[in-house]
């Protein structure tokens, strides 16, 4: 993995030292998982620790032997997580667990390919702060407004960028499926990141691109400012299925307020 970007770090901390405030929040979440309606395993795994304000979804890499045990390593050197005192420090930990991951799976098989997305949101006080790699996405529902909070690492995010689709249509290419990063892929790792003041009653889903895919982005909007969380996930799950559900499908949701 190459070097943080002590810059992005410091511009956290300076963040979170400006966003200081009296209040404080706390949050609620669900998740769910699902195999879909045509593929025989579920590849996909997800972790959820409100405590220490850690969430993810990690999507094996799909049709690859072993993607069910490339997103299982994205979790299991998670699991034993704690924040540390300064977020910095808690990112850097983070980042590190990915890189364990990273090389359990490239030595899972000697001779094949075994990899995983995953897209985490970690919680510091009233900062957070998204890490991504791969196609799985992060999404905000704030003051009644969707926006995307990652960027896709496949190769029909570059037409994206240049202004030629939207990311509806995008996502539809045959080249949204061909990864220019994943955990496992490469030697070196590389994690985007990027981050967020909270405000009250703000909230994320994270989510496997078996969902989204099926979805457009007024879907999720419609979904997300359902009553609670719970039916919005039962919402876009539904919704999902209705349309083939063609890959695995992996979602969490979490909501924060003000205490």
């Amino acid at each position: 993995m190459p070097p943080i970007n002590t810059d992005h770090l410091k511009d956290i901390e300076n963040q979170l030292a400006a966003s200081r405030t009296l209040e404080k929040y706390q949050f609620s979440s669900c998740s769910r998982t699902h195999i879909g309606l045509v593929r025989k395993k579920n590849e996909d795994a997800l972790y959820v620790d409100e405590q220490e304000g850690l969430w993810l979804v990690a999507d094996g890499m799909g049709g690859m032997k072993g993607g069910d045990l490339a997103s299982a390593a994205v979790v299991d050197n998670l699991r034993s997580f704690k924040r540390l005192e300064t977020l910095s420090e808690s990112i850097k930990d983070i980042e590190a667990r990915f890189r364990l991951a990273n090389i359990a799976c490239r030595v899972m098989f000697e001779k094949r390919v075994v990899g995983s997305t995953v897209a985490a949101i970690l919680n510091f006080e009233s900062i957070v702060v998204f890490l991504w790699t791969g196609d799985s996405r992060i999404y905000r529902w704030r003051g009644g407004s969707l926006s995307l909070m990652t960027t896709d690492h496949n190769l029909a995010q570059e037409r994206v960028r240049r202004g030629e689709l939207s990311q509806d249509k995008a996502q539809l290419l045959s080249t949204a499926n061909i990864l220019t990063r994943a955990i496992g892929v490469h030697q070196n790792l590389r994690v985007d990141m990027d981050f967020a003041s909270l405000k009250p009653d703000d909230r994320y889903l994270i989510c496997t691109d078996g969902l989204y895919k099926e979805l457009t982005f007024s879907d999720i909007a419609k979904s997300l400012k359902s009553q609670t969380i719970e039916l919005a996930l039962q919402e876009l799950t539904d919704e999902a299925l209705r349309k083939g559900a063609k890959d695995n499908l992996s979602a969490v949701i979490i909501e924060a307020s003000s205490i």
